[in-house]
């Protein structure tokens, strides 16, 4: 039998696939426009398609009155793209009618809903719960409650303020402090509140469990490594000191050609790794670790094994055991022939998916980017 990955790699997983799901069906309910595929025949409010980060860092704070731009960012507990929500079509930014100063600042500021960002609300909404019954009915509906005990026992243990999806990731793709700068300031007048104040951590979606596991994990990994998670999991982890194609990225880590474009060159800028092209017959460019480049690979399956060793002395052994044997049978090996999650990420047939090839695998860490939001690179 093949080695079982390690948990914080399955939960990745399983993030990534709940979000697929969710996007797929999003997209098949929402009228929308992409750049590549065209936009929803005969519809009148077409936004660009984005993906359900959008909906948790931005779009669920937006009431029918509005909301002050540094409120939303203090519910959010992490910024999102606010030129692209804008951009897309979804909200857009006004002066308070209310606040008589004569230039307030632009955090002041209210963002409102448009007519295409009320109804991507009204179906995104209600698909949470939907998307958790199907993992029920595809599992088994004790597997899911066994999946959500073992994350509900961990998140208590963490930090209240960590957002509810994972945030949007900077240059390097290195996961931010869970908080915007304002609440970061705050907390250093003030003790962060206890673990679980005022949180009724039962309560919270599927996936913001699994999020803001994930995201506790990158923070403190990225704490003593200079190539962040989401780049060590992915692509640092499949290259060695031999060439590799760059068109063979996508396959081999299940991430976009765009992200797999960003995170090579940023690997190379910083010496982890080598560009070159490709000698003939071969076309195009190729790409082959350096000696720091093999250290920080070594690093990172070193840093895994130690933040494992870690939570399970902090946070108990039997509850991170209990997340790793409940994950197991769910995901597998990550792969179309063998995870049970790839049933549920058959795309509909008018679905941008399903005009792209399916992916061999699943990221071992998600890539959110300000595209969109897409748990892929998409």
């Amino acid at each position: 039998m093949a080695p079982r990955p390690p948990w914080i790699t399955s939960l990745s997983q399983a993030f990534v696939a709940f979000t697929i799901e969710f996007d797929n069906e999003a997209e098949h309910q929402l009228p929308h426009t992409t750049t590549d595929y065209g936009r929803t025949p005969g519809a009148v409010h077409t936004p660009w398609l984005a993906s359900m980060a959008m909906w948790f860092n931005c779009l669920q704070y937006v009431g029918e009155q509005g909301i002050a731009l540094h409120e939303m960012r203090r519910r959010a507990r992490t910024e999102t793209n606010l030129d692209g929500m804008q951009r897309w079509g979804y909200v857009y930014l006004t002066p308070d009618p209310a606040d008589q100063r004569r230039k307030p600042p632009k955090a002041d500021w209210l963002v409102r809903s448009t007519p295409a960002g009320r109804l991507a609300q009204k179906i995104w909404q209600p698909l949470l719960p939907v998307i958790e019954a199907r993992w029920q009915e595809r599992f088994g509906a004790s597997q899911i409650q066994g999946l959500r005990g073992s994350l509900v026992a961990l998140v208590r243990q963490l930090d209240p303020a960590l957002p509810d999806c994972l945030p949007i990731g900077g240059y390097g793709l290195f996961s931010s402090d869970p908080r915007p700068k304002p609440l970061r300031k705050a907390a250093r007048k003030s003790p962060p509140p206890a673990p679980g104040e005022n949180l009724d951590v039962a309560a919270l979606p599927l996936p913001v469990l699994m999020a803001r596991v994930l995201h506790a994990c990158a923070v403190e990994f990225e704490q003593e490594s200079s190539v962040s998670l989401a780049l060590s999991a992915n692509i640092l982890r499949v290259l060695d000191e031999r060439p590799t194609r760059l068109r063979d990225l996508p396959e081999l880590t299940g991430i976009s050609t765009a992200l797999t474009a960003v995170g090579t060159g940023w690997l190379a800028r910083h010496g982890f790794a080598v560009l070159d092209t490709a000698p003939a017959p071969d076309r195009g460019r190729q790409i082959r670790l350096s000696e720091k480049g093999l250290v920080a690979q070594e690093s990172y399956i070193t840093r895994l094994r130690e933040l494992d060793r870690s939570w399970r002395q902090r946070f108990g052994a039997k509850t991170i055991g209990a997340l790793s044997t409940v994950l197991a049978p769910i995901v597998r090996d990550g792969t179309p022939e063998k995870s049970p999650l790839f049933r549920g990420l058959v795309p509909y047939p008018e679905g941008w998916r399903a005009q792209v090839r399916p992916p061999a695998t699943l990221p071992h860490y998600p890539l959110v980017t300000h595209r969109g939001g897409y748990p892929d690179g998409s």
